[in-house]
């Protein structure tokens, strides 16, 4: 499938230079849906998207509405994949950072990779913390952090099997760390202080010497007990 751009150009008359009509390069249908892609992911994060239309979408990439629908069907076929390629992006920053380490520095890792891709990736980290009627359809930004910690709950299971704690409860516990690092991250997305280095370090000294010296049965210490 191939779209067809205007460019332009020029024709030379008899006694002065006239403008050319407009002459047509043709776009592949693979370049067109990049290209459709791109300019969706930005409106998305700068609008969310209700804010998006799909005449804004069009208009930006120089075609008409059918164009649009053509390749995704509409506004809801293009935001469900530039949502499924940012899940896909962060996922695999998040899994290739967990290297071979110390259980601290595995945290570091986990922590450093949100962090870089909030600083790359920030309009798609914009829209998957945005709320749209698509969610369902796309997976939300909770189901993505949950699919995150499933990776840092082996590495706490191991941890909590080694030191005598009940590696049942390393599930609640990679929640709680990566959910804290991803709401941190949300913060630190518009105020970019302190600097990004420094921010994981804090959010891994917090998580480290908590576990560290975490009781291997809590208790309340409120009058609630249920």
């Amino acid at each position: 499938m191939m779209d067809d751009v205007a460019i332009d150009g020029g024709t030379s008359g008899t006694n002065e230079q006239k403008p050319r009509r407009g002459r047509r390069v043709r776009m592949t249908g693979a370049e067109r849906r990049e290209q459709l892609l791109d300019i969706g992911r930005t409106l998305f994060a700068a609008k969310g998207f209700e804010g998006t239309s799909v005449e804004e979408i069009a208009a930006k990439a120089g075609v008409s509405k059918p164009v649009v629908y053509e390749h995704f069907g509409g506004k809801e076929g293009l935001y469900a994949v530039v949502v499924d390629r940012e899940m896909r992006q962060l996922l695999d920053m998040v899994t290739g950072a967990l290297t071979a380490g110390h259980p601290r520095e595995l945290l570091e890792q986990a922590a450093f990779a949100l962090l870089d891709y909030i600083e790359r990736y920030t309009d798609g980290f914009r829209i998957l913390v945005r709320d749209s009627p698509v969610a369902q359809s796309t997976g939300t930004f909770a189901s993505l952090i949950s699919d995150i910690a499933t990776q840092v709950e082996d590495i706490l299971g191991l941890e909590f099997k080694a030191r005598g704690f009940d590696p049942k409860l390393a599930p609640l516990y990679a929640q709680a760390l990566v959910g804290s690092v991803a709401l941190t991250g949300q913060w630190w997305l518009d105020v970019r202080k302190p600097k990004k280095a420094e921010v994981a370090a804090h959010l891994v000294n917090l998580a480290w010497h908590g576990l560290d010296g975490l009781e291997q049965k809590p208790r309340l210490i409120g009058h609630r007990k249920s």
